[in-house]
C-alpha cells in the first residue's frame, strides 16, 4: 500500500459507511479492512491517518466527495 492508493481506499470505506461518515468512522473502517496492508507498508503505517486527509482533499478536487462546506462539520460525504 502506498499513499497513491489512499483515495480509492477512502472511497471504498465511505461507500461501506453508506456514503458519509466522520474521519473517525472512516479510520475505523480503513483499519478494519487494511490493517495487515498498513503494517506491511513501511512508513505509511506511521502516516496513514495524515494521508487519509490528503486523500479526502484529492477526492473533493476530483468531484467524488462533497466539498466540506456542503456537509455538516466533520462529516465526509460522497457526491
Amino acid at each position: 500500500m502506498t499513499r497513491k492508493d489512499m483515495p480509492l481506499l477512502v472511497h471504498i470505506c465511505l461507500e461501506e459507511l453508506g456514503g458519509k461518515g466522520t474521519l473517525v468512522d472512516v479510520c475505523r473502517v480503513f483499519w478494519a479492512h487494511y490493517e495487515d496492508e498498513l503494517k506491511a507498508s513501511g512508513d505509511v503505517l506511521y502516516t496513514w491517518q495524515y494521508d487519509i486527509r490528503w486523500a479526502a482533499t484529492d477526492l473533493r478536487k476530483s468531484g467524488i466527495m462533497k466539498d466540506a462546506s456542503d456537509c455538516p462539520k466533520g462529516v465526509w460525504a460522497l457526491v
